[in-house]
């Protein structure tokens, strides 16, 4: 059973999804009205999956993804927002998240992208990804990449499985598969085939990444 960490500072909108997950066979593992809180839910409960709100008092989203993307790499969050502007999305994925959705989504949709989520696939509503692309595309091919990511996406464009990368890099496999689902929003791709093929044209380019 997935396990999640749902973060929203408004209760009424938690009980609902709490409501709504619970009835798809989700488990909400702990819950957090702020960033500071969403913290230590991750820590304390070890989800597959953080929901994170981006609005929050004291500590908010980008902050508490960042400390979390930090602290338990292995622990993907998405985002869960109302908010569909290019700076908010790129804020948000530049600080660790995996995913972005938006709270308008249609139910069947938030359900599926947890469950992708917790796969190590990165959900995107359409809406985010079209604002990341054109972001991508006016910074500079491959300009967000942390020296991290560029260094798993040599790895994998030299042929390494993701087990085999983790053992290069000593971290875990979940943790390469976070990084990969980084990677893949911000070069604007959507399997190993099209990143290693992307890899290959920017090689000079990552190369000044080490």
């Amino acid at each position: 059973m997935i396990r999640v960490c749902l973060v929203d500072d408004h209760p009424t909108f938690r009980a609902g999804l709490r409501a709504l997950l619970e009835a798809s066979g989700i488990e909400v593992a702990g819950e957090a009205s702020n960033g500071a809180d969403a913290v230590e839910c991750a820590r304390e409960t070890e989800p597959d999956v953080v929901l994170m709100d981006l609005s929050m008092p004291g500590v908010d989203g980008v902050e508490a993804t960042r400390r979390i993307s930090r602290e338990l790499p292995e622990i993907p969050v998405v985002v869960l927002t109302s908010f569909s502007d290019r700076a908010r999305i790129v804020d948000a994925l530049d600080s660790g998240a995996v995913g972005y959705l938006l709270k308008d989504a249609d139910p069947d949709e938030l359900i599926r992208g947890v469950q992708a989520a917790a796969a190590g696939q990165s959900p995107l509503d359409p809406r985010a990804a079209r604002e990341v692309l054109a972001s991508r595309q006016s910074a500079g091919d491959g300009a967000a990449l942390s020296p991290r990511e560029a260094e798993v996406l040599r790895l994998l464009a030299s042929g390494h499985a993701n087990k085999v990368i983790a053992l290069r890099l000593g971290i875990s496999e979940k943790t390469v598969k976070n990084h990969l689902s980084a990677v893949f929003q911000k070069i604007g791709v959507t399997d190993r085939t099209q990143a290693a093929l992307w890899a290959q044209r920017h090689e000079d380019e990552l190369g000044r990444k080490r």
